[in-house]
């Protein structure tokens, strides 16, 4: 097992990795900005290093001085959590080159699944079922771009090769509108990712977004451990994920779980990994694949039992998975709603001190947070200041368990979102599940 590990990251991830690594009874350094001397983290840390000022790219998101921050605390690893440099293929290049373990996929993978338009060649060469669309990414002949739209049949999406978290993406329902959203979407990809290269899909009016986790280590061993729903979006920000997905049978989760199994193994996957797809009339879509963990996934820990974070780590040391795909049961229902320090109706940031943090308990409930009586949200990072979650034998039961927690919360000081999950769970459609990925926009007059 790993003896010492950086974590390179802040938040309730970075809590969240130092705990298991606690578990494991490895060492931990945490490196933060000079807005982060509070973090729980922080504080709970074997030693902490400062590496630089608020802004990310000073500090978060610069690679010298997270590797120096490994050398001169003589760690052995680095995890890069979610969010900042957990997808960069440059990054976990140089941990290595470093000398460090890097804990995630090799970075040869991060860039070939990091790529939509090569993870969707991938994907595709390995039967697993991707959007209509471009093959490949647009070139600069208007004439070319054109038929490509009229072929798919419009409505189409134009998507930034290099996109994400809902950056970089254009609806495009006439020809009329294409080309210049072709050349916005060009510009913007170049500002936000450093690559001005696109493609075109069909665009699907109410597809559901489910997302299929996936565990890999390094003798070749590969399981899927099931799926997740995450429809409940807001300008493609998940507010609330659950699992298992509502209406999915044993049937079609075997079946994509087998497929995604196959494309890992084909390109020779390592750590925890996410296939994403668009799910609309029985069946799926390939979009992307996150390669490292998510934000959601203590549904999955709860559905399952197996802990991700705790198997990156023992992958990253090289030791083999203790389960075959035969060994995964999924039991129960999950659901996790994202506690944003953020007006609940304008959507504002929130940031500032909390006078008062009580945190909901109970039978299925659990709550991983940084945050505490007295912590100053700082305004510099993501607005994510907690994940409440709920377990239930049943989805209903997990429904009901949320809807106790989330009224014996207690968040003083800061706006939050806790009012508009109060409102997402009392609606009937919500109730009766498998809602597309438009609906919470049309349910708030957003579309």
């Amino acid at each position: 097992m790993l003896e010492k590990i950086v974590i390179a990251n802040r938040g309730e991830i970075a809590l969240r990795i130092l705990r298991a690594c606690k578990e494991l009874g490895i060492k931990t350094v945490a490196v933060h900005s000079t807005a982060d001397y509070s973090l729980k983290h922080v504080l709970l840390a074997d030693e902490s290093v400062c590496i630089g000022p608020p802004p990310s790219a000073k500090s978060y998101l610069s690679m010298p001085a997270i590797i120096s921050a490994a050398e001169v605390t003589d760690a052995g690893a680095i995890h890069p959590g979610y969010g900042f440099l957990s997808e960069n293929a440059d990054f976990g290049e140089r941990v290595e080159q470093s000398g460090f373990v890097f804990i995630g996929p090799k970075a040869e993978t991060i860039r070939t699944m990091g790529d939509k338009v090569s993870a969707i060649r991938v994907m595709k060469s390995h039967g697993v079922p991707c959007v209509p669309g471009s093959d490949g990414p647009l070139g600069e002949g208007p004439e070319e771009n054109l038929r490509i739209a009229r072929e798919i049949g419009y409505p189409v999406i134009i998507k930034a090769s290099g996109g994400g978290g809902g950056r970089g993406m254009r609806v495009v329902h006439t020809d009329a509108s294409l080309l210049n959203a072709i050349n916005v979407t060009k510009a913007e990809a170049l500002a936000a990712f450093g690559n001005d290269q696109v493609y075109m899909e069909k665009f699907l009016e109410r597809p559901r977004h489910i997302e299929f986790q996936v565990l890999a280590d390094h003798h070749g061993n590969i399981i899927h451990l099931g799926e997740r729903d995450c429809s409940m979006q807001r300008r493609h920000q998940k507010v609330i994920e659950e699992a298992p997905a509502p209406g999915i049978t044993e049937k079609q989760r075997r079946k994509m779980g087998e497929r995604v199994v196959d494309a890992c193994r084909a390109v020779g996957y390592r750590s925890a990994g996410t296939l994403e797809f668009l799910y609309q009339d029985g069946e799926f879509y390939f979009i992307e694949m996150n390669t490292r963990i998510q934000v959601e996934h203590p549904v999955t820990e709860l559905i399952t039992g197996i802990d991700l974070v705790k198997a990156q780590l023992m992958i990253a040391a090289g030791e083999k998975l203790p389960w075959k795909q035969d060994n995964v049961e999924f039991r129960g229902h999950a659901l996790e709603c994202r506690i944003n320090a953020e007006d609940a109706k304008t959507f504002m940031p929130s940031p500032g001190p909390i006078k008062l943090w009580h945190a909901p308990g109970g039978p299925g409930i659990r709550i991983d947070s940084h945050v505490y009586s007295g912590y100053n949200v700082p305004p510099n990072y993501d607005s994510l200041i907690g994940k409440l979650i709920a377990y239930g034998e049943t989805r209903e039961s997990a429904i009901a368990r949320m809807k106790g927690a989330l009224a014996e919360m207690v968040v003083e000081g800061i706006r939050t979102n806790i009012a508009l999950h109060q409102e997402i769970l009392s609606h009937a459609a919500f109730a009766s599940g498998g809602q597309d990925i438009h609906y919470l926009e049309r349910r708030l007059g957003l579309k």
